[in-house]
């Protein structure tokens, strides 16, 4: 699946799942903009990219921020010329039992993950309409479909970001612009590392392909649904999950 000429936007990309797909596609032939609201963290991922001979650019962007999202895309086409693939993958979590949550911590998470990915999808419609062609990729979650306790406010933001995707695929089909999710299950990350061997064995014990998924799962899909093979798919939820929601 090359993706020679093609050039990708990946937000939240300098660590953990984003930077997998920012790997990921960079060794598929894109050319990648890695956006994260850490600019040490971008520019180390960007480095690393570049030294293994990919063209790439480091930007710093809070993707709540709408003028911080426009000065970012502005700044991408200004570089490269075009935009290809957006990959919406920052995001965070902000943990709690419903009735202790602060509103703070809703917001948070909502302007952030789901508020985020719009502000970047209006951001690069135009230019997008106006190559006739497009790559939208949103990292949903398995919680976004299953739900998960304690989590109301992170599992708000990945359904709403299924809803999203869907709408802008039906919006944007005409165009030649495709709008898919990945929505991942429990990936081997820092913060599943930091879970007790108890907690680890319970969760194994719902996932039939008993492991956890790796970042690189992920990057792989993503890396499917960025190609040209996957020209016909849209308004889809690809689920990386080992079977643990079907």
């Amino acid at each position: 699946m090359s993706l020679s000429g093609k050039v990708a936007l990946i937000t939240g990309g300098a660590q953990g799942i984003g930077k997998a797909i920012a790997q990921g596609l960079a060794a598929d032939g894109a050319d990648c903009i890695v956006s994260d609201v850490n600019r040490h963290a971008a520019e180390e991922t960007a480095a690393d990219l570049r030294s293994a001979g990919g063209r790439t650019l480091a930007l710093q962007a809070n993707v709540a921020d709408g003028q911080a999202v426009a000065a970012m895309v502005k700044q991408g086409l200004h570089e490269f010329g075009r935009i290809d693939i957006l990959v919406n993958n920052a995001g965070i979590t902000r943990d709690g039992l419903l009735m202790r949550m602060k509103d703070d911590e809703w917001d948070q998470v909502l302007d952030i993950n789901l508020k985020g990915a719009f502000l970047c999808i209006r951001a690069l419609v135009r230019p997008m309409m106006k190559q006739r062609s497009g790559r939208i990729i949103n990292i949903a979650s398995i919680v976004g479909a299953m739900g998960n306790a304690g989590q109301a406010n992170y599992v708000a933001s990945k359904a709403g970001l299924i809803g999203l995707t869907k709408s802008v695929a039906r919006d944007l089909a005409s165009r030649g612009v495709t709008c898919n999710a990945v929505a991942p299950g429990f990936i081997d990350t820092a913060m599943t590392q930091a879970l007790s061997d108890d907690v680890k064995e319970k969760l194994l014990a719902q996932i039939p392909m008993a492991r956890l998924g790796s970042a690189t799962d992920v990057a792989q899909a993503v890396g499917f649904l960025a190609s040209e093979e996957a020209g016909y798919i849209t308004g889809q939820v690809i689920h990386v999950n080992g079977g643990m929601y079907m």
